[in-house]
Formats: C-alpha cells, sequence, structure tokens
C-alpha cells in the first residue's frame, strides 16, 4: 500500500490529510485495502454509500445505462433525466429539481435561486442571507459564504455576498439576524460536520413562520441526512415543515457523484430561467440512472422501513457505551446519523485511527464527535461487531 500513498503524494494536491490505508473494494457493508485487510464500514464515504456496496439491482443499472450512453449535455433531454427528475420530484413533493454534480454546487444553486427570488421582487435591494453557525454547506465560495465556522473562510476572505449569522435551535438569535433585506435562511435539517446536532421542531416551525410571514426563502439542506437516514426519506418530513428550496447529495446516488437542489412551486415560478444557471455534466444519463435505480431500490426493498427498524437498536447499544465509559460523555443523532462525544483525555482523531487499526471505518465530526454514518442496509449483527471493534479501540486510546 506504501508504494499507492506515496504516489498519490506525489501527484496528487494534498488538501486532504488521508488515513493510512488503501481501499480496493467493497461488498455488502465490508470494504477491503490492497492488501486484503477487511473494515466494517460505519462511515459510509460521508453518508454517501447508503446502499453499501454492489447492492442488488444498483450496479446492474449502471452498466446498462453505460452500455447506452453516459454523457449528453443539458442541451438536449434524456431517458434518465426524466425519470430521475419525477422520482425526485415525488418522493419530496416539491416542484422542481435541477441536478448537480456534487453537495456544494446544490447549495450554489439554491443561493442562486433564492438572490433570483429577491431580485424579481425588488431589483434595487440589498440581500442578505441568515445562515448557521457552526454549520456547513462546502467549500466553493458560495457555499463557504454560508458555512458558520471561520476556520474554513479565514483564508478565503473576503466572503461573497451579506450572510448574517444566528445560533441553530435559537429562534430568538435568528428573529435579531432578520432585517428588510433579508431573502433566505439556511440551515441543515440536523447539523453534520459541527458535531451531530438535530433541529428542534419548535426552532424549525418557528424559523417557518418568520419565512412565510415576510416571503423570505426557507433553505433546508439535506444533503447529509436526507435519503433516508434519519427514519424519512428527508430529514424535515418528520417535522412537516417542507421548505422553499432543499438541497441534497451524497446518498442520492449511492456513489456516483449527484446532487440537486429542489424548488416549491412558489420558488421554481419566480426564480431561475434559461441562462441563469447551467451545468455541463449536471443530469447526465448516468448520473441520473443512479438516482433513478436507487429511488426504485429504497421503494421495493423498504430501505426506509429498515432504518426505523434498526436505528432503536443501534441508540440503545450506543446508549450503554456512553454508560460503560468515561471518555464517552454523550450521545446524539437520528436514525442512522449518529454522533458520541468524545472527552475526558480521549482526541476522536486518535480513536478514528484506533478503530482503523481494528477494521473500523468512522470518521469524525467537529473537534470532540465521533460521527456513524454507516450504510442504510446494516443489520442488527454489524451494530454488534461494531461496538466490538469500537471497545477494542477505547481501550488502546484510554487510560
Amino acid at each position: 500500500m506504501s508504494s499507492y500513498m506515496e504516489q498519490t503524494e506525489e501527484y496528487v494536491l494534498h488538501t486532504y490529510n488521508r488515513f493510512p490505508v488503501v481501499l480496493e473494494s467493497g461488498h455488502g457493508v465490508y470494504v477491503k485495502d490492497t492488501a486484503g485487510k477487511e473494515y466494517l464500514d460505519f462511515g459510509a464515504g460521508i453518508a454517501v454509500s447508503g446502499l453499501g456496496y454492489h447492492y442488488p439491482g444498483y450496479d446492474e443499472a449502471l452498466k446498462a445505462q453505460i452500455d447506452k450512453m453516459i454523457h449528453t449535455s443539458n442541451l438536449y433531454y434524456n431517458v434518465p433525466l426524466a425519470k430521475a427528475g419525477e422520482k425526485v420530484v415525488k418522493a419530496s413533493g416539491m416542484s422542481r429539481v435541477f441536478f448537480t454534480n456534487s453537495g456544494t454546487e446544490a447549495i450554489e444553486g439554491a443561493i442562486k435561486a433564492a438572490l433570483k427570488y429577491a431580485w424579481l421582487k425588488d431589483a434595487g435591494k440589498k440581500y442578505e442571507i441568515v445562515a448557521m453557525n457552526h454549520s456547513f454547506h462546502g467549500r466553493s465560495m458560495g457555499a463557504l459564504a454560508v458555512t458558520g465556522n471561520p476556520h474554513y473562510q479565514e483564508a478565503f476572505r473576503p466572503m461573497l455576498g451579506e450572510v448574517k449569522f444566528a445560533d441553530y435551535n435559537d429562534l430568538e438569535s435568528v428573529k435579531e439576524q432578520i432585517t428588510e433585506n433579508t431573502c433566505a435562511v439556511i440551515m441543515e435539517t440536523l447539523q453534520g460536520e459541527g458535531g451531530i446536532y438535530p433541529i428542534d421542531e419548535y426552532f424549525l416551525k418557528g424559523v417557518k413562520a418568520l419565512c412565510e410571514e415576510r416571503d423570505i426563502l426557507l433553505i433546508l439542506d439535506e444533503i447529509q441526512c436526507g435519503m433516508g437516514r434519519t427514519g424519512t426519506m428527508f430529514a424535515w418530513q418528520r417535522y412537516g415543515v417542507q421548505p422553499d428550496i432543499m438541497t441534497c447529495a451524497k446518498a442520492l446516488g449511492c456513489g456516483i457523484p449527484v446532487g440537486a437542489f429542489v424548488l416549491n412551486e412558489k420558488t421554481a415560478a419566480a426564480s431561475l430561467v434559461p441562462g441563469d444557471h447551467g451545468t455541463t455534466y449536471g443530469g447526465n444519463p448516468l448520473a441520473c440512472a443512479a438516482v433513478s435505480a436507487v429511488f426504485d431500490i429504497f421503494e421495493r426493498d423498504h430501505i426506509v422501513a429498515h432504518v426505523n427498524e434498526i436505528a432503536p437498536y443501534l441508540e440503545e447499544k450506543l446508549e450503554e457505551l456512553t454508560a460503560r465509559w468515561e471518555c464517552v460523555t454523550a450521545r446524539r443523532g437520528l436514525g442512522l446519523m449518529q454522533g458520541l462525544v468524545i472527552g475526558n483525555g480521549v482526541k476522536v482523531g486518535s480513536l478514528v485511527n484506533a478503530a482503523l487499526t481494528e477494521g473500523l471505518l468512522v470518521i469524525s465530526a467537529g473537534n470532540d464527535v465521533l460521527r456513524l454514518v454507516p450504510p442504510l442496509i446494516i443489520e442488527k449483527c454489524h451494530v454488534g461487531e461494531m461496538v466490538q471493534k469500537l471497545e477494542r479501540a477505547l481501550s488502546s486510546c484510554s487510560w
């Protein structure tokens, strides 16, 4: 493996501190490295591989599309685009979808749609967006501007546009930031990188009411928490609060790079028009074949119902683990998006590396949270195996 790692470091720009392993193949909820070592995957490529690896029907759909056509550009219609578009819109109950190549591009499109909506109402105004502290929406300049973490921004200032930051789950904080120039409020329905914080129902409904009262657009970022991970297809559906714009990606394609932003009828009818936004690769036949296959599989195999069956067991075992280990101070999360707060002298980065040694892939969130976002197809036996491996990792990190 060392030769592949050295080759990567020599030729690929060093913007990631990668873990010392070269992954080569996967099956089910396991992956293998080039030396043949197997790992139980509770990171799922940062919540991307919702169906794990080589799920029945997924590979076949992609292979069939490759034999037909991979790319056309958006100058032409294609069959998978039509099918995938219908499935996203019907699953969300919204109106129109625009397919992108990534989550951060979905955020960029959502911001542009909100600004265009405001501009059509009053072209002379100075438009402001309210975002949340400790949020994460991506690393392109627009997405970075609404990411509430100065660490990500400091080398790239000035940021684009007028953005104010409020505190997540603090309705009064949002009210204080809203002015007559506010055109949108953007937030994650469940904060991921910021530390796995679910949204409070009172807060979400309060922000929605504020937005409706003032004709401000509500943008909900479902890039990580969407696609069944929290027990509903999109996390906002458990609260009955539909956004004006939703972004999604990651498990939308279950491995194929694809994202989307979805508009309700009001926003779709009065925002982006031909010439306002575009992408060469977005919505190409291969990506849309993946999206279409994912929705078909979710429906056929009752994936969201399975999340609701397995999630209580995962939460129970994590609560037991929290009670046993002094360095695990809390558990929080929803469904199969869970976080363990690590403290009392144990660093979460050390724990992630120790778990890797034990054959378990997990990732961090924020400075002190161990993030567990496994494939949505895990079973109770995988939860048990994860706990065993994690406890061995905790033993090696604790004194």
